[in-house]
Order: C-alpha cells, then sequence, then structure tokens
C-alpha cells in the first residue's frame, strides 16, 4: 500500500467526521429543544389542572410552548409573572 492511499483514506475519514458533526450539531439542538418544549408544555398543563379552579390559566399555543422551550423554567416563570400582571 502507498502512502497516498493512506493520505486519502485519512483525508476521507476527516471529511466524513467534519461533515458529520455539521450535521449532527444542529440536529442535536433541535431534538434538545423539543424535549424541553415538551417538559414545558408538561409543566403549563400541570399548573392549568392544579390552579384552574381558582381562575388561574396559562394559554398553550405555539408562542408560550416555544417560550418554555427556550427559556426553560424562567420561561414558565416569565409566562405566569405576565398572566398575573396582564389578567
Amino acid at each position: 500500500m502507498e502512502w497516498k492511499h493512506v493520505l486519502i483514506g485519512l483525508a476521507g475519514l476527516l471529511g466524513i467526521y467534519l461533515i458529520g458533526t455539521a450535521i449532527f450539531r444542529p440536529l442535536r439542538f433541535l431534538i434538545g429543544l423539543a424535549a424541553w418544549a415538551l417538559l414545558g408544555c408538561l409543566v403549563m398543563v400541570v399548573i392549568n389542572a392544579v390552579f384552574g379552579p381558582w381562575g388561574f390559566h396559562i394559554a398553550i399555543n405555539p408562542v408560550t410552548i416555544l417560550t418554555a422551550g427556550i427559556l426553560q423554567l424562567p420561561g414558565i416563570a416569565l409566562l405566569v409573572a405576565l398572566n398575573c400582571f396582564m389578567v
């Protein structure tokens, strides 16, 4: 086996690594965002179920789900505070 083939093989492996990193890093971010959004939605449903009898309700729509997903627990606290001050 010649050194030229070894170098071409190593360059190919490096290319596969770089392409894989470029593809999977944003995908990992989107999966994490979806998981946090799902958890935030679940927390908002629990808040609505617990405090619903006293008239406290957080609307569950794409904007509030993304707020809870991106900001996580502070986002849910923000939604609760906004609901208290706006109503």
